[in-house]
Parts: C-alpha cells; structure tokens; sequence
C-alpha cells in the first residue's frame, strides 16, 4: 500500500503591511473583498510586524537554512482556530475553503490548494511557548498605550489662540516650576499608577475521568504490548504469561456494575496490581536478553509512567488513601494533575492552574504551572512582574480572598499599594474603603470568555509544550480582540447597559470630548453637539435616559464626520 505524501506548505515570502501600494497595483483581494468583513477588520488593525518579528527570533534561520513557511500565516492560522474553536484539521480546511480568511493570512489572491498540513500545527506550537506568546501580549499593550498617549496629547492641545501664553506668564511658570521640588514635577515618571486584578483559574484537558481501577486497566493493556514488542520469535525462552483474557474478565465484572461497593472495588484494584506487577517483572526480565534499549522514546516514556503509576496505586492500596503527591491521573498524558477547586459541578478539574492578571482589559499570563499551588503565594511575583512590564507599581490590587493574607497584606502596605479586599477583623460600623461586588467581575468576565468561546475549558493538545502554547495562544487572541474591538465594545457595553453610573460616566467625558469637537469643520454638527450639551448634563432622571440615545447619535454623527484613526484613539 502506498504511504500517503503530506502536503508541502507554501512558501510566500511576508510582505508588511505598512509598506506602501501604488494605484493600479492592488491586489485582487483589496478590489473584491467586503472591507467591513470581520476577518477584513482584524487584519488591517492587527500589528503584523510585531508579531512577525517575535516569532522570526524564535526561527533564527535567518542567516543560514531554508526559509519556512509565512510567519503570518503561522500567526494568523493560530488566530483562526482559537477564534472560530476548530480543530487542527479543520482549521486547515476552512482557510482553503474561505477567502476572507487567506486574506486574512497575508494572501494577495484566492487560492484552492492546502496552505500546509495539518500535522505542522505541533510545530507552531512548540515555537510559540508561553515566553514568546507573553511577548506577544506586551508589545500589544505597548500599542495600545501608544494610542492612549496620542489620544491624550490630542486632549490636551487647544486652539492656538487660547494656548498661546505671554512672555510674562511664560516666565512665571518658569519660576513656578523651578520653586516646586522634583518629585511634584509633571516630567516625573509615576511610581504607582493604574490598576491590577490578579485571580487564578483551572484549564482542564481533554482526558477521560480518572479512576484508580481504570488506570491500572490501561497501564496493563499497555504492558502487555511491550511484552509482546520485546519477545521476537528469534529469542529461545518460553514467552511470559500475561493472563490479559482472565485479567480483562475480572475487570469488566467490576467496572460494568452500575453500583459499586468499596469492598468491591478494593478488591477490583487489588487483583489488577497483581496483574500489574507481574507483567512489569517480564519486561525488565525480557529486557535483560538486549545488549542495548530496544524501547524507542516513545515506548519508553510509557514503560517510566506504567512503573511509577504502579508504585503510587500499591502505596495508595496499602495505606488505604486517595492522594498522593504527583499523582498521574493519564498514561497517555502523564504531566496532567488533579485541581481541586471546590465547584458545585466539578469539585476536582484535571488540567493546569494559571494565574492571569487584568491590567485595562488586556490579560496577561503571569503563571501556568501543573501542579496545584496556592495562589496567595503568586501576587508578589505578579506585582514585580506588574513593575518590570510597566515601569512602576499599581496603585490598587483587586485579588481574592485567598490572596490577603497578612504576609501579601504587609508587604503590599510597604510597597504604598493599596489592596482592594475585605479588611481583617471585626467588620466596623463605617466602612470608608471597600470593593463593590462588581469590581472583580473583567477577570472573571475574561475566563468565561476564554473558556465558553475560545475552548479553554476544553485543551486537546495532548504534550505539555503544546498544551502550554495552546492556553498562551487563546490570552493572545483574548487581547487581540479587545485591541481591535477596544471602541466598539466600549460604546456598545456602556451605552446600551442603561445603567445609571455607565450614563453618568459617559456623560463625564463631555468636556474631554470638546477640545476634539472644535477641532472638526462641520459647523452644524458642532452646533448641534453644543446644543444638546446642557441636556446631557441634566439631573432629572427622565432627561437623563432620554440623553444617552442622543449622546450616542452625536457619536456616530461624528464618527461618520471626522476621520476615523482620531475617533479610535477615544476610550471611555
């Protein structure tokens, strides 16, 4: 039978997307395709460039080798299974079918053939770890404050007229600021500034529900095909016996009971061990017969995993217990550990635990490890982290419970960082600063998010490399959407929520939004702005539902008016 041939993938070379085209030259794609398509959208306003470049340095074949395949299209196929939660095979199959999605990918034109196989997709995570998808994560926050910091210098420039100051005054301020001491000083960089939400989650992976009698079941069936690997017909000893028929009978008639006793199960567990061990004495007795490891890597990391999950089933037999430290819950997958979490619909979750920190929507992984941990010992390591990503502390620290402790408490307080939390002690009977319960909800916002709509409740990679670069890669598509949807959302949550505290913080922004009003041609929409102004700024509560459709007319006005890179630098 001939073996199938693999799909060679091909090899476009990465065009940037700043670089500039000259009229008549356009692509195909640019003439035909919808601009306001979603996959359109996000491409024209993802930073390419950036992220090339971190995935280029983890290639470094840049001087010698072949050259691989298309860091956009690596980068963007990995966008497009996280964001649409399809399979490797899929993925590939949609990005053949779709032209919005090769455009996407950095196409210039439709194409039928395969863009590479599916097979590569290990591959691409194996390169994208959690260090270059963390990368990834700051050099997108590094945009956004870019266009904060623009949005911001836009506020603060007037008219010319009303900014131009008099020689006189000029000298005043020169005097002013010379008389006031350096650290009051505008220029001065902040030591505390912004605001961190710090919570930890579970990312279960795709593995069948663990059992001790189950587990031994497999770790059997996988002996026995070692046994059968090492015993060649050419080697003059008697084959060992197995009892695999008996051993399979007496497996069934205990796990196919609906009810089962712990006597029963007990028992179940004790003749499997028996099984067990006696197969893990033939192989090491067949191996004495090879002059060198017949195993390959393959065949002997299961032979390591079915000797250790023997050692903690006999340990956790004898002394009658149900834990035990490092316990493998999957032979196929022996890195994964049991998170106890103490949820209504599942008390205990086998996967990874991480620690994700919110810094103005944009998420970051700060921890990813296997084992279960207590995460009040994590925050300090955050807020350094917080300090080395930023340049400077955050001002407030909303954690959980279980993250004020009184050691996290103490050096918080040495570091002036206020932590946003249920105080120690009796509850007093005038509380000045306390946490509204709403406050910690974006964190918890984002993992329902990453785990209802990008399948982080859900991993499939089956290796711990790929499963960490998996989890990495679905926070990387959690903040590329919100850099690209950062307006949009935004105006969409806190204009039609209809609450009162989201009219009243949008009608805030008023004054901030004049300077930029002024700047704008069109005299009739001014007018008409400044004309509703005092309505906006009402008390009654009747003319103040009443304003929020007309605020978000006024908006979209403008926004049709003026240009839109201005308009995109505006955050609520």
């Amino acid at each position: 039978m001939a073996k199938a041939l693999k799909n060679r993938a091909s090899k476009q070379v990465y065009i940037s997307a700043l670089q500039p085209v000259l009229s008549g030259f356009e692509t195909p794609f640019c003439k035909q395709l919808n601009p306001t398509n979603r996959w359109v959208v996000l491409a024209n306003k993802i930073p390419w460039d950036e992220l090339v470049n971190v995935y280029l340095r983890r290639m470094g074949n840049h001087q010698t080798g072949a050259d691989g395949i298309n860091p956009r299209v690596v980068i963007g196929s990995l966008i497009i299974k996280h964001i649409c939660d399809l399979s490797d095979r899929e993925t590939v199959q949609q990005i053949q079918e779709n032209m919005y999605m090769q455009y996407f990918i950095g196409y210039s034109s439709f194409s039928d053939e395969v863009p590479f196989d599916p097979s590569l997709f290990v591959e691409f995570r194996n390169r994208l770890g959690v260090d270059q998808i963390n990368a990834i994560n700051e050099k997108i926050l590094g945009l956004s404050q870019e266009r904060t910091n623009q949005s911001k210098s836009k506020q603060d420039d007037g008219p010319p007229d009303q900014n131009a100051a008099s020689p006189e005054k000029e000298q005043a301020t020169t005097t002013s600021e010379q008389s006031t001491p350096p650290e009051r000083q505008r220029d001065a960089p902040p030591t505390h500034q912004g605001k961190m939400i710090v919570d930890a989650t579970a990312c279960p992976q795709d593995i069948r529900y663990p059992t001790d009698l189950n587990l031994l079941n497999d770790a059997r069936e996988k002996s026995e095909e070692l046994i059968d690997f090492l015993y060649p017909p050419s080697i003059e000893i008697i084959k060992p016996r197995t009892y695999r028929k008996k051993a399979r009978k007496v497996f069934l008639k205990t796990a196919q009971k609906k009810t089962k006793s712990k006597k029963e199960i007990r028992n179940a567990i004790k003749r499997q061990l028996g099984y067990l061990r006696r197969n893990i004495k033939s192989i090491h007795m067949l191996l004495d017969h090879y002059e060198t490891m017949p195993f390959d890597e393959r065949q002997l990391k299961y032979f390591f995993v079915i000797q250790t999950l023997f050692e903690q089933q006999a340990k956790m037999h004898q002394e009658k217990s149900h834990s035990i430290e490092h316990r493998i819950v999957s032979i196929h997958q022996p890195h994964v550990r049991p998170i106890v979490r103490g949820k209504t619909n599942a008390n205990v979750e086998f996967g990874s635990k991480i620690q994700v920190s919110l810094m103005n929507g944009f998420a970051f992984l700060e921890d990813l490890s296997w084992e279960a941990y207590n995460e009040g010992t994590r925050l300090i390591k955050a807020v350094e982290q917080y300090k080395k990503r930023f340049g400077y502390y955050p001002q407030e620290v909303l954690a959980d419970k279980i993250y004020c402790s009184r050691v996290n408490r103490a050096k918080l307080k040495e570091l002036n960082i206020m932590l946003k939390a249920k105080p120690l002690g009796r509850p007093r009977a005038v509380e000045t600063k306390h946490v509204r319960p709403g406050e910690r909800n974006p964190i918890e916002g984002k993992f329902g998010q990453a785990k209802t709509a990008y399948g982080m409740n859900r991993i499939k990679a089956r290796l711990q490399g790929t499963s960490e670069s998996w989890i990495a890669t679905i926070i990387m598509v959690l903040n590329l959407v919100k850099l690209t949807r950062e307006v949009p959302y935004y105006l969409y949550i806190k204009c039609f929520t209809y609450s009162a505290r989201c009219a009243q913080k949008l009608i805030s922004k008023t004054n901030q939004w004049i300077g930029i009003i002024r700047g704008i041609r069109n005299e009739k929409i001014c007018s008409f702005y400044l004309f509703s102004r005092p309505y906006l700024l009402t008390k009654k509560p009747l003319l103040l539902w009443s304003a929020v459709p007309i605020q978000l007319a006024v908006i979209y006005f403008l926004h049709r008016s003026y240009e839109r890179t201005s308009w995109s630098q505006i955050t609520l």
